[in-house]
């Protein structure tokens, strides 16, 4: 027999055998490893890579701005305030806080016992030389416009200062929980602490190659015991969704960041891949102009809220991972209040529109931005008005254009967008997009909202240090806000992301980084 016939008869045979494989494995899944839909992973060492979409552009914890550059950095700094699952505010690097009645001194008392990476000690001198640093202007951080209203810090003793701020704010240590301190020492060389982060944190970096991987590897004097459990951490950037998918399924990465929802069930359950889904404080709403007609009429706004099917929303649109919002900011903040929901009821909006006047509907102009999914948002909200006879015309634009145009043009009629803040702070979820002083381009008040009581109480909650007094401040502007409808609230965002079954205690946070403090790999 030719060589030839050989490698056809041999390729033959091995496509017979993969096929009665495949049968087996069909009828039999249960009884091997190897399959396919096999629900737990192993894995060999105490190492892990993490796929995340992008790489940073610097690690300067006072400077940078983008999600994934507080992902990996936050693996080498700590903060003295956290934010728990609840997002209320506890202290980290700090033991307690006392402020001053008429609030504006805080006086900061810290943990003692904890180095830099360096070796230099984390005391009050080192927390003064990083809230100076971020708040003077001379230094142009991007962290200065939250840390700009200090006036002055005082060292009391070696673990304890005072920080005195120019005017009330009750969020200010909320700003302070989001920048990590530095080493005093690496301060003073900015250009090499953007590339070489020297903090508390659980790990120390251990290179850097820009637009291939970061690792950070087990600081073996971090000041909490047992922590960390894993040795090193690699950060892959991989841009394109499908790649990153690909690696974990392969087994050339342990946990990806973030999943798309259209790809995400198509995994779940793949090779020991399991998902991890975590609700956001990213907010997602369709705003309409209130100073126009038909808008100007309450009955209007909310025959729109009823008009909608948000569950359908959420399983369309956002592919199931979302949450029906159920008040103006998400559950995940601090002092939500829950609203009673606007159950789809088109019939309840036809009698709306009728009692407001228009019976017939009416036609309107839905901005938003370009991307798919905004589409797609975009399409689905025209489909539900107009089965209530509202006629409307979608303009997707791109980012910039749309900016611009929202800026410049107080002719809007409806805008589908989304909002977030990263401080924790509910007045900052809410301020920027319906006080009734920030009406584009001074804020992103779509709607142009104005409610005078609203606007003042947020005022209030700004320089209320009392917390059930400003707990009870942000009820009211809740409800206030709910039954006056400005917007059509959709849906709050849940975050995607997916491991290995053996990775343990990796957390999607509120703000959609990561936390891996409490990382570890199952044996």
């Amino acid at each position: 027999m030719s060589l030839k016939r050989v490698q056809i008869l041999l390729a033959v045979l091995l496509v017979f055998s993969v096929v009665l494989a495949g049968c087996q494995s069909n009828n039999a899944s249960s009884k091997n490893p190897k399959d396919s839909t096999e629900k737990v992973a192993k894995k060999n060492g105490n190492d892990l890579t993490v796929a995340i979409d992008s790489d940073g552009n610097t690690l300067d914890p006072h400077d940078y701005q983008a999600n994934v550059e507080d992902i990996m950095a936050k693996t080498m700094y700590e903060t003295l305030f956290k934010f728990n699952k609840e997002g209320k505010l506890e202290p980290f690097l700090a033991s307690g806080f006392e402020v001053s009645s008429d609030g504006l001194v805080y006086t900061i008392s810290l943990k003692d016992g904890i180095k830099f990476h360096d070796g230099a000690p984390f005391d009050a001198e080192a927390v003064k030389a990083n809230l100076d640093r971020i708040a003077n202007p001379d230094n142009h951080m991007a962290g200065y416009s939250m840390m700009s209203m200090i006036k002055e810090t005082k060292v009391i003793d070696s673990h304890k200062l005072e920080v005195t701020i120019d005017k009330p704010f009750s969020g200010f240590l909320n700003n302070v929980a989001t920048f990590g301190i530095a080493s005093p020492k690496a301060l003073e060389n900015p250009k090499e602490l953007a590339q070489h982060p020297v903090g508390t944190g659980q790990y120390i970096l251990k290179e850097w190659v820009r637009n291939d991987h970061l690792t950070v590897e087990k600081n073996p004097e971090y000041w909490q015991s047992g922590q960390p459990k894993i040795d090193q951490i690699t950060f892959k950037p991989v841009p394109e969704n499908g790649a990153r998918i690909a690696m974990l399924k392969a087994g050339e990465a342990d946990y990806i960041y973030p999943v798309p929802a259209e790809m995400a069930k198509s995994v779940d359950g793949q090779n020991g891949i399991e998902l991890v889904k975590e609700p956001s404080v990213y907010v997602e709403y369709l705003s309409m102009n209130n100073t126009k007609k038909p808008f100007d009429n309450v009955k209007v706004r909310q025959a729109i809220n009823y008009a909608i099917d948000k569950k359908a929303f959420v399983e369309v649109v956002k592919g199931g991972y979302g949450i029906i919002s159920e008040s103006v900011i998400s559950p995940q903040m601090e002092f939500y209040s829950k609203q009673e929901q606007y159950q789809y009821n088109p019939e309840k909006a036809k009698e709306l529109l009728k009692e407001a006047g228009y019976k017939d509907g009416f036609e309107t102009v839905l901005w938003s931005k370009n991307t798919s999914e905004r589409i797609k948002a975009m399409e689905f909200i025209q489909q539900q008005l107009a089965q209530v006879g509202i006629k409307v015309k979608v303009q997707p634009m791109e980012p910039g254009v749309l900016t611009d145009k929202i800026n410049t043009d107080p002719n809007i009629d409806l805008y589908f967008g989304g909002w977030s803040t990263g401080t924790g702070n509910p007045l900052m979820a809410i301020q920027p997009l319906l006080s009734g002083e920030q009406f584009p381009p001074t804020g992103w008040n779509t709607a142009y909202y104005k409610n005078d009581q609203v606007t003042q109480l947020i005022k209030d909650g700004h320089v209320t240090i009392d917390l059930k007094e400003r707990e009870s401040q942000l009820k009211e502007i809740q409800s206030l806000i709910w039954k006056d409808a400005p917007w059509a609230f959709m849906d709050v965002q849940v975050s995607v992301g997916a491991k290995k079954s053996y990775v343990k205690g990796v957390e999607i946070t509120s703000d959609s980084s990561l936390n891996f403090h409490n990382a570890e790999i199952a044996k």
